[in-house]
């Protein structure tokens, strides 16, 4: 199918971000204005190369390891500053070849996006908004001063590689995971990139957490560290945003967590818990029953699954929704005056994550979410499975 194909089924489930995207990321780098939009790969010319070596597909239990197995094919597209965009390739799952001074690998010029793929009952295969992770993909390559790219044809190549890997979508309550990942790859120790590689692969996945789905879990607090800051780049989904944080996740396991809750700020704001989007289910000081998430100031990732549980407690209209910022001081008042009824986290990976407690300097708070259900959090899990499985019908949901 086409990617015209692809945005006539997509309809009001997102749109292409405006080409002044383009313009303003062709003055940042030195040489001249991007070249036109005629130059952007095309999944009409898609090469396939098929695998003559098929691997074994991991059996239902071996799928619990998150990111470990690996689908027979990926997708490849190369760029350089002269030639612009090269064809698309899906080629056999492979190792990659970069010279040493690559820009990815010394100034950290590389994103990534995570989306996945779910087999259904009908055994259908469907994307979950995956327009929204094409916008924000986009969005982070012209921060990262990487070339512009067309959104619907990048999708239409990543839906028939799914397809062509259809097999490896497990038939459970599994899914398979998409990695799209841009990176620079100018051979020399200067800036900017004037090469890149566009790559995408595939990875059966099954629960991210060892508690599972809708197992508890405990947040660590500490406000010695910080994610993210207003002006910085954690809004954007970069890898260089990752490696800081894998110290601060060893220390919330040494205290028996399994996520850092990252603050920021003097009244040590909540922004987000691990790689997840937060959210507070409680009796606000007003007596009024709300729903609130941190707000997208720019040290929050604009999360797909963060923006569909706003999107559904809206459609409900059942209690008050906001997105404003959450000071400790506040969430500790509410526990005490037990106004506070769930905290979870979102996100591709996990979905939707209860947490049990937070260990906040020193003094361990318990979270009485699995006290209540959680009743809003499984809510929102079977919503967002139902429109993932094909179990209700949704324009979130794009067939493969």
């Amino acid at each position: 199918m086409a990617a015209a194909g692809v945005r006539a089924r997509i309809g009001a489930a997102g749109r292409v971000l405006p080409g002044r995207f383009c313009a303003a990321l062709g003055r940042l780098l030195p040489g001249g204005p991007w070249r036109p939009i005629s130059t952007f790969f095309k999944a009409s010319d898609l090469q396939v190369e098929l695998t003559n070596e098929p691997k074994p597909k991991p059996e239902a239990g071996q799928v619990q390891q998150f990111g470990k197995h690996f689908t027979d094919h990926m997708l490849l597209v190369e760029w350089d500053r002269e030639r612009g965009w090269g064809q698309p390739h899906i080629k056999p799952f492979q190792n990659l070849s970069l010279h040493p001074a690559s820009s990815a690998l010394h100034y950290a010029v590389e994103l990534f996006e995570g989306m996945k793929a779910f087999r259904g009952e009908d055994q259908r295969i469907r994307l979950f908004r995956p327009l929204l992770n094409m916008a924000r993909m986009y969005r982070t390559a012209a921060r990262a001063t990487l070339p512009p790219f067309d959104q619907l044809q990048l999708l239409e190549c990543i839906r028939r590689l799914v397809a062509l890997d259809q097999d490896w979508v497990p038939r459970s309550d599994s899914s398979l995971y998409i990695r799209p990942t841009f990176i620079g790859t100018e051979p020399s120790l200067g800036c900017p990139a004037r090469h890149a590689l566009l790559f995408v692969i595939l990875s059966p996945v099954g629960a991210y957490f060892s508690t599972g789905p809708m197992g508890a879990v405990g947040l660590l607090a500490e406000p010695r560290y910080i994610r993210a800051w207003p002006g910085g780049v954690g809004d954007y989904k970069m890898g260089g945003n990752y490696a800081p944080t894998i110290l601060v996740q060893g220390e919330a396991a040494r205290a028996g967590c399994q996520q850092a809750l990252w603050l920021y700020g003097d009244d040590h704001q909540l922004t987000e818990a691990g790689t997840m989007n937060i959210f507070l289910f409680w009796t606000d000081p007003q007596g009024d029953l709300e729903l609130v998430t941190p707000p997208l100031n720019g040290t929050i990732l604009p999360g797909v699954h963060r923006q569909s549980l706003l999107d559904l407690a809206r459609k409900w209209g059942e209690f008050k929704v906001s997105e404003r910022t959450i000071p400790m001081a506040d969430l500790l008042r509410g526990l005490q005056e037990k106004r506070v009824r769930e905290v979870f986290g979102v996100g591709t990976a996990c979905v939707v994550a209860p947490v049990s407690h937070i260990l906040y300097q020193g003094k361990n708070c318990p979270i009485p979410t699995m006290e209540n259900g959680p009743d809003l959090a499984k809510r929102f899990l079977k919503e967002l499975t139902d429109i993932q499985y094909g179990r209700v019908p949704s324009d979130w949901a794009l067939p493969v």
